[in-house]
């Protein structure tokens, strides 16, 4: 689970917010844009296009922070505003390249992990952002909202519009990319931990 829930806010920051005023609303973005941003770059790459979706985020939670009901921490309702809103991006990107949610996989360039951003040397450890970057973006945002937000597959397709069973495949998908990535690194670590005991 991502930093969102450990953020405490006093609920009448909240109401003060719900009714305009302008030190509450920065208030509520100085706590999440931290937060906001690290998400939406997971999403984008893109440092540019994550400080936009940041934007895009906070004047969609200030607009409608008076609909805001407390049913859960006010940090899950912006953290699902922000991942929205980097999944609409995500999807005019998609569109835009007549591209489906579905496609990208044959997108990348062939060649082996350290072409896409895994080092060859064993005593390196595994960088996940780079191991990330190098899946297409619909199972990078499958894997981030599923296995570092906690979202289940169900809440993934209504996100995706989708169905479930496109969550988990592009889930099963994302696994095995990665795992060649991994067990790359693993032997290296194996192998270097072998060199060290040898000593």
């Amino acid at each position: 689970m991502s930093k969102f829930a450990d953020i405490q806010i006093d609920p009448a920051i909240i109401k003060r917010a719900a009714r305009g005023d302008v030190r509450a609303h920065e208030i509520l973005y100085r706590a999440f844009a931290t937060p906001v941003y690290s998400l939406c770059l997971r999403f984008t790459r893109v440092p540019a296009h994550a400080e936009d979706l940041v934007q895009e985020t906070f004047i969609e939670v200030m607009r409608s922070i008076g609909q805001f009901r407390g049913e859960a921490a006010v940090g899950s309702w912006i953290r699902r505003v922000a991942v929205s809103k980097a999944l609409m991006f995500l999807r005019s990107a998609w569109t835009s390249r007549s591209q489906s949610l579905a496609d990208g996989w044959d997108d990348m360039t062939p060649g082996d992990a350290a072409s896409h951003g895994i080092s060859r040397h064993p005593d390196d450890a595994l960088d996940l952002d780079a191991a990330l970057a190098g899946l297409p973006s619909v199972s990078r945002a499958v894997v981030w909202l599923h296995d570092v937000e906690g979202y289940t597959h169900k809440e993934i397709a209504a996100l995706m519009g989708k169905t479930e069973s496109f969550s988990k495949s592009q889930l099963s998908r994302a696994y095995q990319r990665l795992r060649p990535m991994l067990d790359v690194n693993q032997d290296g670590l194996e192998a270097n931990g072998a060199a060290v005991r040898s000593y």
